[in-house]
């Protein structure tokens, strides 16, 4: 299919717009404090995958019992999202993150003090709901620190967190089970939550970049507020004019935001099988020690780390260089999705151990490039001032398979004649949902169009920085 035009070149631009100073260091501290946030995030999902095995022994429940607790995490956390997404405009974001992440601490304290299955329930229940803003909400943190065209590298590197937490958090949970029991991974990542929080009350602040900028009058030399849609040195749907709003229906049906969504869906569903099932499906279907399982996870992990690194950068470049956000963002979320939900699909057939492994790595790990990239479309097409909201409204729809993969998974493994027909019909399910979500990410995101309808994108005056890097 034809790309979409870049959009033309403004030109005649005033020189008294002053655009917000692009504070390197400060942005870059941050980005690392959200990284180690995400981190936390993903280690405290898959602490229960990880603990599946002794967790099932010890209480004597079933696979759809087990299901059940894992898929009790997502009862709230696609709401929480939808909620905390309106509210991301009215509550700044060092907030925001500092309650989320003291949620999270003290969501692990239950299973410690009673234990049972009521008590797995409630401290899943709440975890999710304060992690379901998590992704989105961190995102939207992110981005107010770095102006269009620089946004590809740290948000990769957001999204990397969950690589790295399943990277990092697979052998030190591991380890901890074997020699202190299943509770002492719980206990230290309520610890570690609870620096997290203190450590960013301290230093995480909001960026610049959700904020007005200035104009200096020839005459009179003095700074004058300017609607904050109207900063930024790059080309933004959000920074047109200050009344600019579009209605969230429009949006919400707007073939790009469906796209995204759709693709997130698919990634979020084999991150989900992973998170809840995977562990067990290594140990038990392939004989794995724990310690191998943890190291296969880990080596996915790695690479998902290496092809969010990889990619989203290239995108930046990309579109700096005048190509489509369609064919540089739209078009390999989507395909990574599809190419993913295919070698789901194989990997139950395949004898030799290293190539089963191989399909493996890319059904759980190359899905992973769709999460920066489908933030990525999505902005394209809303305001800024709006943004936080449909981030949470794009994240609440597309990580339903949370809710539902987990859950059809231990049904799968208590109807099946054996536990390895459930988990290839479980596998085989994720390949269905996945290349079709990948299709249809692949023929709906159009940004350069959806923008133009939406008339969220229109030429303006860019602002002039006479200091753009500090």
């Amino acid at each position: 299919m034809p790309s979409q035009p870049s959009p033309p070149p403004v030109l005649d631009v005033p020189a008294d717009l002053v655009a917000p100073v692009f504070d390197r260091r400060r942005a870059w501290l941050v980005t690392a404090l959200i990284v180690t946030f995400m981190i936390i995030n993903f280690a405290d999902k898959s602490v229960l995958g990880l603990a599946a095995d002794p967790i099932m022994d010890e209480l004597g429940i079933s696979h759809s019992a087990y299901g059940l607790i894992s898929s009790s995490y997502s009862i709230l956390f696609s709401l929480s999202g939808l909620v905390v997404g309106f509210f991301s405009a009215r509550v700044s974001s060092r907030v925001l993150l500092f309650v989320m992440c003291l949620v999270w601490g003290l969501a692990q304290l239950p299973v410690l003090i009673v234990t049972a299955v009521p008590a797995l329930v409630v401290g899943r229940v709440l975890l999710g709901a304060a992690e379901g803003p998590a992704t989105p909400m961190s995102m939207h943190a992110l981005y107010k620190w770095f102006p269009v065209g620089r946004r590809g590298l740290p948000s990769a590197l957001q999204i990397s967190g969950a690589a790295l937490g399943t990277l990092i958090a697979a052998p030190v949970v591991t380890w901890l089970i074997t020699q202190f029991g299943w509770r002492s991974a719980f206990a230290a990542l309520a610890v570690t939550s609870l620096v997290w929080s203190a450590v960013w009350w301290f230093v995480g602040r909001d960026g610049p970049y959700d904020q007005p900028a200035v104009r200096v009058p020839a005459k009179t030399g003095r700074p004058v507020r300017v609607p904050a849609e109207t900063e930024g040195p790059v080309r933004e749907p959000a920074e047109t004019e200050g009344s600019v709003r579009v209605p969230y229906r429009r949006l919400l049906l707007s073939g790009t935001v469906i796209g995204s969504v759709t693709s997130a869906f698919g990634a979020s569903w084999a991150m989900a099988l992973s998170q809840a099932w995977l562990p067990s499906y290594l140990k038990n279907e392939l004989a794995m020690s724990p310690g191998t399982a943890a190291a296969v996870l880990s080596a996915v992990s790695a690479l998902s780390f290496v092809l969010l690194l990889s990619l989203s950068p290239a995108v930046d470049r990309l579109t700096r260089r005048g190509v489509s956000l369609r064919l540089s963002g739209g078009v390999p979320q989507g395909v990574a999705v599809a190419c993913a939900g295919v070698a789901m699909a194989v990997f139950p057939f395949v004898g030799p151990l290293p190539v089963r492994l191989a399909l493996i790595a890319v059904a759980f790990a190359v899905h992973s490039i769709a999460f920066p990239l489908h933030y990525m479309t999505a902005a394209a097409v809303v305001p800024a001032s709006q943004r936080g909201a449909l981030f949470g409204i794009v994240a609440a729809t597309g990580t339903l398979p949370g809710l539902l993969a987990p859950s059809l998974t231990g049904r799968l493994l208590d109807t099946a004649p054996s536990a390895g027909a459930g988990y290839t019909q479980s596998f085989a399910l994720a390949a269905v949902v996945m290349i079709t979500c990948g299709a249809v990410a692949v023929c709906c995101i159009r940004p350069a169009r959806d923008a133009a309808r939406l008339g969220a994108l229109r030429d303006r005056p860019e602002p002039v920085s006479p200091d753009p890097v500090r």
